[in-house]
């Protein structure tokens, strides 16, 4: 690689998740729009969910710092601005799938499990985990 450049901003493997996560936010759309009926199809329950956005938002926010430290700080808000918000669909995707009585009973709960990714997304990100200098 010359002297001032820099790779990719995403990998292959990075577009083929990009490309997963911006499925899921379509099917998202068109289920609000009433095309993809989604309510009633996997019951999954509030720990599950809550489990999976952490989950999510620690492995984002690893990867995030693991490839962010070759790109300059504007850059580096595109990144975050993509690794942030394209697993988010996931969550909320399932969360639309759940049956309709539980979504009335708690409507908060995307919200909260937004607040369950982000905390766990922003962890590895204030820490900056330190990465061997081979690797990446």
């Amino acid at each position: 690689m010359a002297d001032g450049e820099h790779p990719r901003l995403l990998g292959r493997p990075g577009i083929v998740l990009l490309a997963l996560f911006l499925a899921c936010w379509v099917v998202q759309v068109l289920a609000l729009g009433g095309l993809v009926p989604l309510a009633g199809r996997l019951p999954l329950s509030l720990y599950g969910l809550y489990g999976l956005a952490a989950s999510l938002g620690w492995t984002a926010g690893l990867f995030y710092v693991q490839r962010a430290r070759v790109f300059p700080p504007p850059l580096r808000r595109r990144l975050a601005l993509i690794y942030f918000s394209a697993p988010l669909a996931l969550p909320f995707l399932l969360r639309a799938m759940a049956p309709i009585a539980e979504q009335r009973a708690a409507p908060f709960v995307p919200l909260y499990a937004v607040g369950v990714y982000a905390i766990f997304f922003l962890v590895p990100v204030t820490m900056r985990i330190p990465f061997r200098a081979g690797r990446g």
